[in-house]
């Protein structure tokens, strides 16, 4: 599977969704994967961005369109927006502050009830670079990935460690998802999930 990086010719068109709390990394996994970008002094993300990049699964051109929203409370009025028609999520958590492991639950329970069921979701352990500050076990991660039957990975924004292997990951997952939902339904259209989201929804979450 390698990189793909015309971005109007494309077979599929997927969302995923990056979720978590504030300060996890989101927006740094965003840049690393789309743009191989990383900014020691990134703030908090106000309101929504999304950005694209496209990879080839069994000679199929997948475009994916990753979104990235603050985790802070008082931007949470987007949520119905921003989960709308997302076919995967990163769930993300810094290894070195146990608190984003422990709100990962909420996280997942609002997802869930936006989303549909066969969503693809990867927990993210970020900041695995920080190995002399590490506050959540790898060991704890795998086991609630495991029983929340999620995949699970951790990376390092930083060293750039993983980060492409958690998005190909989900895109290939979803592009089997889809390609399963197609053949049951003795539909082979590559048009399947070339959504792309209403400019009211856009206009929608940049007001708030």
């Amino acid at each position: 599977m390698g990189a793909y990086r015309v971005e109007d010719d494309y077979d599929y068109l997927f969302k995923v969704v990056l979720i978590g709390d504030s300060g996890v990394g989101k927006s740094n996994l965003l840049s690393r994967f789309t743009r191989d970008e990383f900014t020691l002094e990134s703030k908090s993300t106000i309101g929504v961005e999304f950005a694209t990049r496209s990879i080839r699964i069994d000679e199929k051109v997948v475009k994916a369109q990753i979104w990235d929203t603050a985790g802070q409370e008082r931007y949470r009025a987007i949520t119905s927006a921003y989960y709308r028609g997302a076919a995967g999520a990163l769930l993300v958590y810094d290894v070195t502050r146990h608190a984003t492991f422990e709100n990962l639950e909420r996280w997942l329970k609002e997802l869930r009830d936006h989303t549909d069921s066969s969503i693809v979701i990867m927990l993210i352990g970020n900041k695995a670079d920080l190995r002399h500050l590490r506050a959540v076990a790898t060991e704890d991660a795998q086991a609630f990935a495991e029983r929340e039957s999620m995949f699970f990975m951790e990376t390092s924004a930083l060293e750039s460690m993983n980060v492409e292997n958690a998005f190909s990951e989900v895109l290939t997952q979803i592009y089997n998802v889809v390609k399963k939902k197609a053949l049951e339904a003795g539909d082979d259209s590559t048009n399947y999930l070339k959504v792309r989201p209403s400019a009211l929804a856009l206009r929608m979450m940049f007001q708030q």
